[in-house]
């Protein structure tokens, strides 16, 4: 029976809060299902789930605009679903099929989407730190009032790169925005075994950064966030730190046993659940009823078995394909075949 419309005042709209919950439960059965195609072998390489952490991805989809850069490390299969590539090519690409949203060419960890500006995931931690501020700069040198938005987890903050990246883009008031997804480990070591600043948004203060943390299990909290520092950048601010304290709910990848955490920890962050919380508004305002759970339900679940129908019955990438995407010939002549 649907619940009757609440007269607690909501802070968006109900078109958003329904597309958040709609894309944060596709986020979820598809890296659900990535987790067990991964146990039967269906592919290889490397797997980093990112069930716990959809808000994350959801609410700063919402809250950016078109041109504005996303650069991530290697758990990326949810921000390009976020941004609006249709799961099919994300699954294609774990299959290592040439219908992938890389060619086939990166697999799990090197997401990549030119039209909706993903300029990746990438395998080296902390790698994409750098480049990120790269991004940025090009956007500065260019003119325009886009933002780039440069993800990096836990871990990745030790890397010295990350130093002489914060240091560089508040000297060149660069439009980026550093979010740190801290999912309390780096691995399997958590944050307070690696340093005793335990707080990682202090992190800029050494470079007189503008830093705070977000409720990274909010998703509405993280759209705000997001919108904020993007109106910093554009404003001309130069750069952002967002510490965004999340979780992962499985392990750092799928060959992780998870022995350095508790089960009493697991479950007390399972009652932060994000798409429990977008659920429960919807469901409180009178948006959905349990019919309406049950047909979305449905409705996504078609959509992630018909990714997976798509990957495996797309072809695998032609041999030439390896010496293809190494260099742009076009822009550089003097390359020779």
């Amino acid at each position: 029976m649907a619940k009757k419309s609440s007269t607690k005042k909501t802070r968006f709209s109900k078109a958003q809060y329904m597309k958040w919950y709609e894309d944060m439960l596709v986020m979820r059965r598809f890296e659900e299902a990535c987790g067990n195609l991964y146990l039967q072998q269906k592919f290889g390489g490397f797997c980093h789930l990112y069930i716990g952490q959809e808000a994350v991805a959801a609410g700063f989809a919402s809250a950016i605009k078109e041109g504005d850069k996303i650069i991530t490390a290697y758990r990326d299969h949810a921000h390009p679903i976020a941004l609006g590539l249709e799961p099919k090519y994300v699954m294609a690409e774990l299959y290592g099929k040439s219908t992938g949203c890389s060619k086939g060419k990166g697999g799990s960890m090197h997401m990549f989407d030119k039209s909706r500006n993903m300029m990746g995931g990438h395998g080296i931690v902390g790698a994409q730190i750098p480049m990120g501020a790269g991004i940025a700069f090009a956007e500065k040198y260019n003119d325009t009032d886009n933002v780039c938005l440069c993800f990096m987890g836990d871990g990745a903050v030790r890397q010295g790169a990350l130093h002489e990246t914060f240091n560089m883009a508040m000297l060149w008031e660069l439009p980026v925005i550093f979010i740190i997804e801290n999912n309390n480990y780096a691995m399997g070591t958590s944050v307070e075994r690696t340093s005793n600043v335990t707080d990682l948004y202090k992190l800029g203060a050494s470079y007189e950064m503008p830093s705070e943390p977000v409720d990274g299990m909010n998703v509405e909290s993280m759209h705000e966030a997001i919108d904020k520092a993007a109106k910093h950048c554009r404003a001309g601010k130069g750069p952002i730190l967002l510490e965004v304290k999340t979780y992962r709910y499985k392990g750092h990848s799928m060959s992780d046993p998870q022995k350095y955490r508790t089960k009493d920890e697991l479950n007390e962050y399972k009652e932060k659940d994000p798409l429990a919380q977008i659920l429960h508004t919807i469901m409180e305002q009178g948006w959905i009823d349990e019919k309406g759970v049950d047909k979305m339900e449905d409705k996504v679940k078609k959509l992630v078995e018909e990714a997976i129908e798509f990957a495996e019955s797309s072809p695998l990438p032609e041999e030439d394909e390896l010496y293809k995407d190494v260099y742009m010939q076009e822009d550089y002549p003097y390359i020779m075949d």
